[in-house]
């Protein structure tokens, strides 16, 4: 089942249990997906899917830290139950072992030497970490082994 297949089944369910958050969050999602389609003219792959509800995850993430700053609590568990819907349809978050073999990989396989070379190992990191790990973290720890 693709992940759009995923979504609509998920949005009937909440609408026949009356689930409003998951509800809200689903529609959220596929209204970005359409814009995005519309952006693109084309339809949305699954990687891209993926990459889609990752970026609202962030926003969501950035949300939240400037309402517990403001003292919002109650946009805080609106946002908050966002959040949890749309981490069930992004893959596991990588451990940093993970990433650093992964990094370290990228590294020998395309034989970068410094700092310099940092975007020859990013492109290769980048589309195995998408949705699982932050690209500024990756970012960070590829500079950091490169050192």
């Amino acid at each position: 089942m693709s992940l759009r297949e995923q979504l609509d089944a998920d949005m009937k369910k909440a609408m026949l249990a009356k689930d409003q958050p998951t509800l809200i969050a689903l529609r959220n999602i596929k209204s970005a997906a359409r814009n995005k389609e519309i952006d693109l003219k084309k339809t949305l792959d699954d990687a891209e899917m993926v990459q889609l509800i990752s970026s609202m995850k962030k926003k969501i993430e950035e949300s939240i830290t400037q309402y517990k700053a403001g003292n919002r609590e109650d946009l805080v568990e609106k946002e908050s139950a966002e959040l949890a819907v749309l981490q069930k349809y992004l893959p596991a978050a990588m451990t940093q072992d993970e990433i650093d073999a992964l990094i370290k990989e990228a590294i020998t396989s395309s034989g970068a030497a410094g700092v310099k070379d940092m975007g020859k190992v990013m492109k290769v990191v980048t589309p195995q970490v998408t949705g699982r790990a932050d690209g500024k973290m990756v970012s960070e720890r590829v500079k950091a082994l490169l050192a």
